[in-house]
């Protein structure tokens, strides 16, 4: 029997060792604004073995999963120390997320889990769920994790175990290693999801990006990205909630949007990155999207590229979710490059590069929605006038004078 396990020990090493150390690859051609790679960075299987498997042949002589991982996916992202590092949403086969921490030395592959997942202190009122960090590497010295803290609504009726009672829930760190737990955010909303802070302190307060909601599920009559101040995070009150990108009908964000990552400085404005949802036949449909606000006012829009930025391509669109991508983590580099770090399908993260000259080049000059079919062809007849008008400068010959030929 140990002859037994011992060979399916070896196996399944081998086995994690040759999946966290696979090299990833650029896709092909693309779309010119960013790459995608063949490989996701991080799945279910990537979770390490001493958290899944009791490798001791007494207790356990089948060699069984007796703690198995469902899904690895929606991770806050941060470089810290010259280390490219999220805060993962691992979710088990009892449906509960926790947070754990990844490591790679490029950011687009050899991702592997710390030796312990994050320990996350809880409030006076536990955590039935805890999931979708969004790191902030804040401009008073401290790396603050946003998250939803999900709890059963109280207010439920009798035997409905679905009902669900969602807020920001908000911890902070110097070393994602030990976290201090603060109380969770307070607002007017009955819900708050996806909920960011802003890395620089905006007329001396804390500045956040909210998505307030009239339930679990629907935005309802709050829809849209909005913005609050708040005096301290040990006890963030947010008094006012303005909405600065609100939800649009027969958009990609009709049904409800929210902030993804922390917003990204710029010399021409802060660049963010968003999620928008869409109802169709086949159920929600969540793309990502981007827009810029002003480097002065945060709160003003000042451009916003039409349709998605990325949306779930191939096995991207399968999942214990399908037909969804979404992003809460994002990493600009000192040379420019952005990783960009999305989920798909609620199931596995990947990763996209660019850069910021290709994203302002995409965010200012990509065509805004024109909220009209009609205002699409023209957008596109535009287009199609300047590429003509173009290519027929540049392939018209010059006349030649040359003197004394007849």
């Amino acid at each position: 029997m140990k002859t037994a396990f011992n060979k399916r020990l070896v196996h399944l090493q081998s086995a994690h060792q040759r999946l966290v150390t696979r090299q990833n690859e650029k896709q092909p051609l693309g779309n010119g604004v960013y790459d995608r790679y063949t490989y996701p960075i991080l799945t279910a299987a990537h979770a390490p073995l001493t958290w899944r498997f009791d490798f001791n042949p007494d207790s356990n002589p089948y060699l069984m999963e007796r703690i198995g991982v469902n899904a690895a996916f929606n991770a806050g992202a941060i470089k810290l120390n010259g280390r490219y590092l999220l805060v993962v949403r691992v979710e088990g086969m009892d449906r509960k997320s926790f947070f754990a921490v990844a490591e790679s030395p490029n950011g687009v592959d050899n991702f592997q889990f710390w030796e312990r997942p994050i320990t996350l202190p809880e409030t006076d009122e536990p955590d039935i769920n805890v999931y979708d960090m969004r790191l902030t590497q804040h401009q008073d010295g401290w790396i603050y994790g946003l998250f939803c803290t999900e709890r059963k609504d109280p207010n439920a009726p009798l035997g409905d175990e679905s009902a669900a009672n969602a807020q920001c829930g908000i911890a902070r760190t110097k070393d994602l290693i030990t976290w201090e737990r603060l109380p969770d955010l307070k607002t007017s909303s009955p819900q708050q999801r996806n909920v960011v802070l802003h890395p620089e302190f905006v007329q001396g307060r804390y500045a956040l990006y909210t998505r307030p909601q009239d339930s679990f599920i629907e935005a309802g009559s709050r829809g849209g990205i909005g913005f609050g101040l708040v005096d301290s995070m040990e006890n963030a009150v947010v008094p006012e909630e303005i909405i600065l990108d609100e939800k649009r009908y027969h958009t990609v964000y009709e049904v409800k949007n929210g902030q993804g990552p922390a917003p990204l400085k710029t010399d021409k404005g802060w660049l963010h990155m968003a999620h928008g949802v869409r109802n169709t036949a086949a159920g929600l449909r969540y793309v990502l999207y981007v827009f810029m606000t002003d480097l002065h006012d945060i709160t003003k829009v000042i451009h916003k590229p039409a349709g998605y930025f990325i949306a779930p391509e191939g096995e991207e669109r399968v999942g214990d979710v399908s037909n969804v991508v979404f992003a809460n983590g994002w990493i600009l580099d000192d040379d420019g490059t952005v990783f960009i770090y999305y989920a798909s399908s609620d199931t596995r993260m990947h990763v996209a590069t660019s850069t910021v000259d290709r994203l302002l080049d995409y965010t200012v000059n990509t065509p805004e929605d024109g909220f009209r079919s009609a205002a699409s062809v023209h957008q596109i007849n535009d287009l199609i006038n300047q590429n003509l008008a173009y290519l027929e400068a540049a392939n018209a010959e010059p006349v030649a004078h040359h003197e004394g030929l007849v």
